[in-house]
C-alpha cells in the first residue's frame, strides 16, 4: 500500500494550478524541504525542553514552568530569546577560530541527518540508498567539534570534557553500528524506507523489536551515551569538571551545544522508531483494515489519512522514547568514567558482535522470518 501522499508532486502541482511554470515550481521546491527540516527539528527541541521541565517536575513532585504561556509552553522560547541576546564572550587566550567552529561542527551534522528520516513512503526529504550509513557517518563528526571546543577554550576542565566526549563516542559508536548492521542484514538495504517496508504487512507483530530484542537494548543504551544523556553525561559532569567542554561558552555558542544535544536526542528517537518500531506503520495493517471496510486503496482521502497517520505514528513513537530518556535522567544515577568505558568495550561490544552473528545464522536458517 502506498503510504500517503507524494509531497513533492502535490507541491509542484499546486503551484502549477496557480499559474507558476513547472521549472519555477521545481526550483521553489529545492529549498523547501531543508527549511521544513530545520523548522521541524527546532520545534521538536522546544517541545522536548518543555517536556523535560514538566516530567522532571512531576518526578520530583514540583509544578514546573507555568507562567510563560499556558502551562509554561513558552518557557523554551523565553530561554532561547535570553541566550540569543546574552553577550558572546571569547576568552582572551582561547583560539577564536576553533572556539567558534566547535559548536557549529556539533550542530550541523545532526540537522543534516534529518534528511533521511521518513514519516511516510513519500514523506521523506531524500531516500538515500545508504541512508543509515549516512547517519552513522555524520554522527561521528560531532565528537570532533566537542574535542575542538574543549581544546580551543584553553581550560583544563574543558579539555578533559572534550577528551571524555571523544572517548565516550568511540566506545559506544561501534556497538551502535553493529546493532544497526543486524537490522540492515535483515532488511537487505541501508535505505530507511526499505527498512520500514520490511516491517510492514503484519502490523505490530512485524516490527523488528521482536526479532532484535538484544539489538534494541544495545541501540538505546548506545544512543543515550551518544547524546550524553544521564546516566552517561560524563563529558560535562558538574561535580568533576564543572561543565566540561562548554565551561567557557556563553550566549549563542552555548545555546548551540544545548540545541545540538536535544536535536540529537529527537533524531535518535526517530531513527530508533524507524529501525525497531515500524516507523510510520500503524499497529494494525492499514491495507487490510481498508479491505475489511471495503475502501479502495487508491482513494485520495484514504491516502491523506494514511499520510497523516504515518506522521502521527512516527512522532508518537519517537516522543515515547524521549519520555523514557527524560525519566531516566531523574531516576538513574550517573556512572563513573571507568564504568562507562567498561560497559561499552567489555559488555556492549561483545554482545553486539554475538547478536550480529546470531542474526546471520537465523537469516540462513529462517529466511522467511529474518529477511533471507
Amino acid at each position: 500500500m502506498n503510504s500517503g501522499i507524494d509531497l513533492q508532486a502535490s507541491f509542484i502541482e499546486s503551484l502549477n494550478q496557480l499559474g507558476i511554470p513547472s521549472g519555477a515550481a521545481k526550483a521553489l521546491w529545492i529549498p523547501f524541504p531543508s527549511f521544513l527540516m530545520i523548522i521541524g527539528a527546532t520545534v521538536g527541541v522546544l517541545v522536548v525542553v518543555w517536556l523535560e521541565r514538566k516530567i522532571s517536575a512531576a518526578a520530583q513532585q514540583r509544578i514546573g514552568p507555568e507562567y510563560a504561556g499556558p502551562l509554561g509552553v513558552l518557557q523554551p522560547v523565553a530561554d532561547g530569546i535570553k541566550l540569543v541576546f546574552k553577550e558572546d564572550i571569547i576568552p582572551a587566550k582561547a583560539d577564536p577560530w576553533l572556539f567558534t567552529l566547535g559548536p557549529v561542527l556539533v550542530v550541523l551534522p545532526v540537522f543534516v541527518s534529518y534528511l533521511i528520516v521518513p514519516f511516510g513512503q513519500n514523506l521523506v526529504i531524500t531516500d538515500l540508498d545508504v541512508g543509515i550509513f549516512f547517519w552513522i557517518a555524520l554522527s561521528s563528526i560531532a565528537p570532533i567539534g566537542l574535542l575542538m571546543a574543549g581544546y580551543a577554550s584553553n581550560n583544563k576542565y574543558s579539555l578533559l570534557g572534550g577528551l571524555r566526549a571523544a572517548a565516550q563516542s568511540i566506545s559506544y559508536e561501534i556497538p551502535l553500528a553493529l546493532s544497526v548492521l543486524a537490522i540492515v542484514m535483515m532488511s537487505n538495504s541501508l535505505s530507511t524506507i526499505d527498512i520500514v517496508e520490511q516491517q510492514s504487512g503484519y502490523g505490530i507483530l512485524g516490527w523488528n523489536i521482536w526479532r532484535q530484542p538484544v539489538g534494541f537494548f544495545i541501540f538505546w543504551i548506545a544512543a543515550l551515551a551518544e547524546c550524553e544523556r544521564l546516566p552517561f553525561d560524563l563529558p560535562e559532569a558538574e561535580e568533576e569538571i564543572v561543565a566540561g567542554y562548554q565551561t567557557e561558552y556563553a550566549g549563542m555558542k552555548f545555546a548551540l551545544f544545548y540545541l545540538g544535544s536535544y536535536v540529537n536526542l529527537v533524531l535518535s528517537a526517530l531513527v530508533f522508531a524507524i529501525l525497531y518500531l515500524g516507523g510510520w506503520e500503524f499497529p494494525v495493517p492499514l491495507d487490510k483494515l481498508a479491505g475489511w471496510l471495503g475502501v479502495s486503496e487508491d482513494s485520495s482521502w484514504l491516502q491523506v489519512i494514511t499520510a497523516s497517520l504515518g506522521i502521527t505514528m512516527t512522532v508518537l513513537k519517537a516522543y515515547f522514547l524521549v519520555f523514557i530518556a527524560v525519566l531516566m535522567r531523574w531516576t538513574v544515577p550517573r556512572v563513573r568514567i571507568d564504568q562507562l568505558l567498561d560497559l561499552g568495550w567489555k559488555f556492549l561490544l561483545p554482545i553486539s558482535l554475538v547478536n550480529l552473528l546470531l542474526t546471520a545464522a537465523l537469516k540462513l536458517a529462517f529466511p522467511m522470518a529474518f529477511g533471507g
